[in-house]
């Protein structure tokens, strides 16, 4: 049932390797296991995708798939778990890490006026880039074996209830079958 719902947002694979660009990675995206919704691929690829969204680096989704080829998960879940970062969540996640960061190696975090110019990546980003990237790997790993844990108990509790209702079907149809048996 899980597999059905996920199954229906994602487009079909030959959807994505019949794409002029996606074809030079060649060979590799053929392997099934990238294409295959179950309980081992599903929760990697929603964690390798949290985990690539915490990363400062632009080209994101390139990440999250190169790794989905190498852990060999589900490329079509890892790749749009990264737009949680997307231009209105960065700066409130960027700067949580930045803080987060700062207060791990014990340093007074300062106020810095954030400017979109090679000066400021060169001179600001100086300043900071030690507190800001513990910081993104720190929250990164920590989001990401969360939800990986999260979307396991999760495919397991519905599981679970999946087999629960088959049960109660059988169990009422026998005793259906009982009573009709009785008149």
């Amino acid at each position: 049932m899980a597999k059905k719902i996920v199954r229906k947002l994602l487009p079909h694979p030959d959807v994505i390797t019949k794409n002029r660009w996606i074809k030079l990675l060649g060979p590799r995206l053929q392997d099934p296991s990238l294409w295959h919704i179950n309980r081992r691929s599903f929760p990697l690829a929603v964690a390798l995708g949290i985990f690539c969204a915490f990363i400062p680096v632009p080209f994101q989704m390139l990440l999250a798939a190169v790794g989905a080829i190498w852990l060999r998960v589900n490329i079509l879940v890892a790749v749009p778990v990264v737009w949680i970062s997307n231009p209105l969540t960065m700066g409130p996640m960027f700067y949580f890490c930045y803080l987060l960061g700062a207060k791990m190696l014990g340093i007074e975090p300062g106020g810095f006026d954030f400017e979109l110019s090679f000066d400021w990546l060169l001179n600001g980003l100086a300043a900071i880039w030690q507190p800001f990237l513990l910081g993104c790997f720190t929250v990164g790993a920590i989001t990401a074996a969360a939800c990986f844990v999260l979307v396991r108990v999760l495919w397991h509790l519905h599981i679970l209830s999946h087999i629960k209702a088959r049960a109660r079907r059988l169990h009422n149809r026998h005793r259906h079958q009982r009573v009709a048996e009785k008149r």
